[in-house]
């Protein structure tokens, strides 16, 4: 088993030496965390070593997200997918024998992270110096004893072959550019090359060796932290989270009474104060999603810490739990319409866009804090938390942010407002199907359809690629790929923009003489 776990480590290790090497990442992630689930579930079944079966329910959130790394291009999103695919095949490994990644609190996969790291360090070298017995040892010592003659043998003989080499060189020309050829490859660039490379590799098959050590003996570790005696004893007195707690209610009430006369009532309220909607909207989201996630962290922290003794404490801390996060939640909704109104101003964004999938999450996050906390589930709490995280990154994937903000942007545009060509010709190749459906429309008004082919072609000369790594199929992405299969379909329909690129930014003047920068550097959020 030892030798077959070390040359599947190595095979590894090589895998993605060839996936990863001077490749831009595209399908290469996938296929390499598809081997090493492969590798594991094989060497470990190999010696009747299986997973849980709770941990199927595992495989889906690796397969998804590892998936979406090859298919939405957007960075935040593309962020969560690489991370979300890495933790899931972490907790995979953690309780793979066990399976009690379902009733762990946030302690346990703290305590279980740093557990995995130290195997990752640790294991590999066991296996690697691991004898077992006396007889191995010395079946080692006369390993090693043979191997003198061979070191010694190839120390005499290339001498020997450097002069014969020197001789065929001078007598054949072709010998010769041959064994040059060999030299050039062997030059100190190429040769530092195959050193570093050679040493990841043999980095990366040591920490997977350590890995799946870990699956194999420290993953049937059925204590929980927290369960017979809490991580932290409660020493916070009922009164003084009662009182914590009931400030923040007042203070949060006279929020969402002024929230209710002044933005929930419309437009007039506002103006009669002197601002307009849009500035009204334009200040305030940010501030009151970081209030949300604030008094998120004050309810957990206070449930942890403050003491209980009877019924109706449990009871009065749970109501004035509820009646924060129904306040919280009415706050987040005036943090959402917000959002809107300032998008319907100013247009969508990544980050905007971000923020409104958030809310709604968080929103829902707080709900189920309301929930453990009537039920007395708190450890729940972690996986909760994590469900809601890996769905907010679901919702990014199925809703693909960029295509979103082309639509909602264009949508302003045929309704009076104006479209930021520059900042739509920044986003990734995920944007670029919408934006050619979008050119081709023969409804779109000729001024937003000047606009749109304006940001199809910044695009196209802000994000020429290096042609070995397009053509490469380790970094073949299906958002790539797509988008230029749409752009192919127009090119001919385009060839009446300009492009002037004489000073930085670059600049499009459409068909009409309106010119477009193709880099929106001022943009912010």
């Amino acid at each position: 088993m030892r030798k077959k776990l070390l040359l599947t480590a190595l095979f590894l290790g090589i895998a993605f030496d060839i996936l990863f090497w001077k490749k831009a990442p595209g399908i290469s992630f996938f296929i390499f965390i598809a081997l090493c689930l492969a590798a594991g579930y094989l060497l470990l079944q190999a010696q009747h070593i299986y997973s849980a079966r709770k941990n199927l329910f595992l495989l889906v959130p690796i397969i998804f997200f590892s998936v979406m790394t090859f298919t939405r291009s957007d960075p935040f999103t593309s962020f969560l997918n690489y991370t979300l695919t890495l933790f899931s095949a972490a907790v995979l490994v953690m309780t793979y024998r066990s399976g009690l990644w379902i009733l762990y609190g946030l302690s346990d996969y703290v305590a279980n992270t740093f557990h995995l790291i130290g195997s990752m360090l640790s294991l590999g070298w066991a296996q690697i110096t691991h004898t077992g017995s006396q007889q191995k040892i010395n079946n080692g010592r006369k390993y090693i004893n043979n191997i003198w003659p061979v070191v010694r043998g190839l120390l005499l003989a290339i001498p020997i072959l450097l002069v014969f080499t020197v001789l065929f060189s001078s007598a054949d020309l072709i010998f010769a550019q041959r064994i040059d050829d060999f030299l050039v490859y062997l030059n100190p660039e190429k040769l530092a090359e195959i050193i570093f490379r050679g040493s990841y590799i043999l980095v990366i098959a040591y920490f997977l060796i350590g890995i799946i050590g870990h699956a194999e003996g420290r993953s049937q570790n059925k204590k929980l932290i927290g369960l017979d005696k809490p991580t932290v004893a409660p020493f916070l007195g009922f009164t003084e989270a009662s009182i914590i707690l009931g400030s923040v209610l007042l203070l949060f009430s006279a929020f969402v009474i002024i929230q209710f006369q002044y933005f929930f009532s419309g437009q007039a309220n506002i103006i009669i104060e002197g601002f307009t909607y849009s500035e009204y909207a334009r200040r305030g989201f940010g501030e009151l999603v970081s209030v949300a996630v604030f008094s998120l962290m004050l309810l957990r922290s206070l449930s942890t810490i403050t003491k209980r003794e009877s019924n109706k404490q449990k009871k009065n801390f749970s109501g004035l739990v509820v009646g924060l996060v129904f306040l919280v939640i009415i706050i987040l909704a005036s943090s959402y319409q917000r959002l809107f109104l300032y998008e319907s101003a100013y247009g969508f964004s990544q980050l905007r866009t971000y923020s409104h999938v958030f809310m709604i999450w968080l929103g829902i996050l707080l709900i189920a804090v309301v929930a453990i906390e009537i039920f007395k589930r708190q450890r729940a709490f972690a996986n909760i938390a994590l469900l809601v995280l890996m769905g907010f990154t679901v919702s990014l994937n199925t809703l693909n942010v960029d295509s979103f903000i082309v639509r909602q942007n264009i949508n302003r545009a045929v309704k009076g407002k104006e479209l930021d060509a520059s900042y739509l010709s920044t986003l990734t190749s995920d944007a670029v199907p919408t934006l050619v459906k979008a050119y081709s429309s023969s409804n779109l008004p000729s001024k937003i359809k000047d606009g749109v082919g304006a940001a199809i072609v910044c695009y196209e000369a802000s994000n020429e690629t290096d042609d070995s790594q397009a053509q490469s199929w380790q970094s073949f992405h299906l958002s790539d790929w797509n988008a230029a299969r749409e752009l192919e379909a127009v090119q001919e329909s385009l060839e009446n923009y300009r492009i002037q690129d004489d000073d930085w930014p670059i600049v499009v003047i459409s068909p009409n003489g309106t010119e477009y920068p193709c880099h929106n550097f001022l943009f912010f959020d």
